[in-house]
């Protein structure tokens, strides 16, 4: 069982070089992946006056996020892993390929990445709004709940399939690609209801910087539970303990 594996770390463990440098490019690659993806709604919104919510929206931002999600997590693979969302990083250390400390360090610097992305963005737009995840019209907080739970579930299952798994062969050359494009795939599906975040530290950085937080739990308990349903029932069923090798936090 994966649960087996779950490792608390060494309390020296943050401050090892190699640890600061892991957080230090998961910070720059969630920097990247929101200014890109959060920056290219609030162009499209200006471009068409405030239309960003229809259906070449929602097109601009998939295919936005999922090229900036590609060239974020290949970027970040060699140094932290590229996990670029704390949901993966959560499935991670369920699957016990990375420590509850080091787990930590990399959210702090998901959720900073963010945050700076949307300040440098309303910055550098003379002050526009970084607009922060709302719930459409008739969508409940337990809808968008459960579109957050299946769609970083799809998520959480393409990186362990393409990334985590030592059966993966010559498919984790394509990783970062698959994985941007299963949340371009989300975006299209999910978007026009909860804006199909699949990650916590998306959703954290506007909220912050707009001081938005209506419905923000939904953001990270969607994504959260999907990520643990996506390891355990890959971990369990497809890698099991006895196929199972440590993942370096530089394998991909």
């Amino acid at each position: 069982m994966p649960v087996s594996r779950i490792a608390i770390g060494a309390p020296g463990e943050v401050s090892q070089t190699d640890a600061l440098k892991a957080a230090l490019a998961e910070f720059i690659s969630m920097l990247i992946f929101v200014f890109a993806g959060e920056g290219s709604g609030m162009a499209f919104s200006k471009l068409t006056n405030d239309g960003s919510a229809t259906p070449a929206g929602l097109i601009a931002a998939a295919l936005a996020h999922a090229f900036a999600l590609f060239v974020a997590v290949s970027v970040g693979a060699n140094i932290s892993g590229g996990h670029v969302n704390p949901a993966v990083t959560f499935a991670a250390f369920l699957g016990g390929n990375i420590t509850l400390l080091r787990g930590i360090l990399y959210w702090i610097a998901q959720l900073l990445g963010s945050v700076v992305a949307c300040l440098l963005l309303k910055f550098a737009t003379g002050g526009l709004n970084t607009a922060a995840f709302a719930l459409s019209a008739n969508v409940g907080a337990w809808n968008a709940v459960v579109f957050e739970i299946v769609m970083t579930f799809g998520l959480v299952y393409t990186v362990y399939a393409t990334a985590v798994d030592p059966k993966r062969g010559n498919v984790g050359v394509v990783a970062p690609i698959a994985i941007g494009f299963i949340v371009g795939a989300n975006i299209l599906a999910g978007g026009a209801f909860d804006g199909a975040s699949m990650n916590p530290a998306v959703s954290f950085g506007p909220a912050v910087v707009s001081w938005t937080w209506s419905n923000h739990w939904v953001y990270w308990v969607g994504p959260l539970i999907g990520a643990a349903i996506a390891a355990l029932v890959y971990d369990v069923i497809f890698i099991g303990r006895d196929t199972h090798e440590q993942l370096p936090t530089i394998d991909y």
